[in-house]
């Protein structure tokens, strides 16, 4: 089986690891910090000093690591070093458009290198399950699907573009972090009103949110802005919200509310109140 490297042995790295052993490869791995490198040391499993040293003699290297200057001090020490035809596929959430300059970058110097953000949690690294994304040029495409459908449930191409998976991720990971967020506020809710935070859950069980994205959204993203739920009656709604939270005089913060209502007013100042809600989008 192939000789494969990952740089970056963080949860999802790790994970990559045990599915990539899982599957017979023998992997070399490196991380900034050894200790959680040396943890995965096994049969299959050699940890390297350097990153030079991780990618000798590897038909693929996988970067799993933190940011953008991250990726662009490793992949510095690496590209002298990669073996003819050796594939470069970097998983890390980065910039997009750093991704695209970087992408020209390397391409310009020879290296074989996709983008290939995921939604993914550990378990699904470890698993081979999950969504992966992968962009970049399509000789370069044709090489590594094979490969990356081994470490997912699902490859999705978007192209040559390599900006495009970049900006996918940034994209899925606002709507998490935005959920997380009103989740968070909605537990609130629950508290300030003396009921179980489980409680607060119950309403998901029959009414379901994400129609505002098969709906709303395509509306929103052409700017029209015809009233089915206008902003002043939401803004009223927001205010019962903010109420509701603030009930019990412990005066916690909300997580996203709070930045929505400030947003309202000043659309309605602006005389946008009879507008619908998806003018938050103007």
């Amino acid at each position: 089986m192939a000789h494969v490297a990952v740089l970056g042995t963080g949860l999802i790295g790790a994970g990559f690891v045990h599915n990539l052993v899982g599957r017979g490869h023998e992997v070399v791995v490196w991380n900034r910090t050894r200790s959680k490198a040396e943890s995965l040391g096994g049969a299959r499993v050699c940890v390297a000093d350097t990153v030079a040293e991780a990618v000798r003699g590897a038909t693929r290297v996988h970067l799993a690591l933190t940011d953008d200057a991250a990726v662009d001090s490793v992949l510095a020490a690496v590209v002298d070093h990669l073996g003819p035809g050796a594939l470069v596929a970097d998983h890390t959430t980065t910039l997009p458009k750093t991704t695209g300059e970087r992408t020209a970058r390397l391409l310009g110097q020879g290296v074989r290198f996709v983008h290939a953000p995921i939604f993914m949690s550990p378990t699904n690294a470890k698993n081979g399950t999950g969504l992966m994304l992968v962009g970049g040029r399509a000789d370069l495409l044709e090489q590594a699907l094979p490969a990356l459908q081994t470490m997912t449930g699902e490859v999705w191409n978007v192209g040559e573009d390599p900006v495009l998976p970049a900006f996918y991720k940034l994209c899925g990971n606002a709507m998490i972090l935005t959920m997380g967020g009103a989740l968070a506020d909605i537990l609130r809710m629950a508290e300030a009103s003396g009921l179980p935070r489980e409680a607060a859950l119950g309403v998901f069980a029959k009414f379901q949110p994400q129609g505002i994205i098969q709906f709303r959204g395509p509306k929103m993203a052409r700017r029209e802005f015809s009233t089915s739920f206008a902003l002043e009656v939401a803004r009223k709604d927001l205010r019962l919200m903010q109420q509701t939270a603030a009930q019990d005089g412990t005066g916690a913060a909300l997580a996203v509310l709070d930045g929505l209502a400030a947003r309202m007013d000043q659309l309605i100042a602006q005389g946008m109140g009879n507008d619908d809600i998806g003018a938050l989008a103007k």
